[in-house]
């Protein structure tokens, strides 16, 4: 039974955005040809439960019923192999750019129901499970906006179960210093 959510941030290639190389690599259909990155890549055999595109929709690729092998070599609360007690949510995205404000939506709304059906203890990313190991969701991701969204929404008890605090003096800040206009957006 799932107890810790973990969230990741991943694109593929790195840094792009709305292809179909994360359904490709999440169902072991990554072409090594289609990318000069993917030809590094394409043995993995990793997946999540779910990934939240850009537009906030939704994918399932697991069940969180089910195991997927999101958090690789990890530690949650002293407890090693976080595969085997987390659902694991892949946000498109990367450490150099912010997330889109319906993607924070769309997970909110997706906490809220996970923590509803299991025993949801610990809300986290994957850099505090695998720290000096992995960066996601990265330093563009806000918990602040992600807790406040939570409490906006009646969900309290969701949003306390956030562990991350994000950075000293607000994350809302750097997110309005998105570099070029919403329509200009690298695709």
């Amino acid at each position: 039974m799932p107890e810790l959510i973990i969230i990741h941030a991943i694109s593929l290639p790195p840094e792009r955005f709305g292809g179909p190389g994360v359904e490709q690599l999440f169902t072991n259909r990554l072409d090594p040809a289609g990318h000069p990155y993917y030809a590094q890549i394409h043995t993995l055999r990793v997946s999540a439960h779910y990934f939240v595109r850009r537009t906030g929709e939704t994918l399932c690729f697991v069940p969180p019923e089910q195991r997927a092998w999101h958090a690789g070599v990890s530690s949650w609360r002293g407890r090693a192999r976080c595969n085997d007690f987390s659902i694991g949510i892949e946000l498109e995205g990367c450490d150099t750019l912010p997330f889109e404000a319906v993607q924070y939506v769309a997970l909110a709304g997706l906490l809220a129901d996970l923590c509803a059906r299991f025993p949801i203890t610990g809300i986290t990313g994957h850099s505090d499970v695998a720290p000096g190991r992995k960066t996601d969701p990265g330093p563009w991701f806000s918990w602040m906006r992600l807790r406040r969204l939570l409490t906006d929404a009646g969900h309290g008890e969701v949003a306390c179960q956030v562990e991350p605090e994000g950075r000293a003096g607000g994350d809302e800040g750097a997110l309005m210093h998105w570099p070029f206009p919403v329509g200009a957006r690298p695709a």
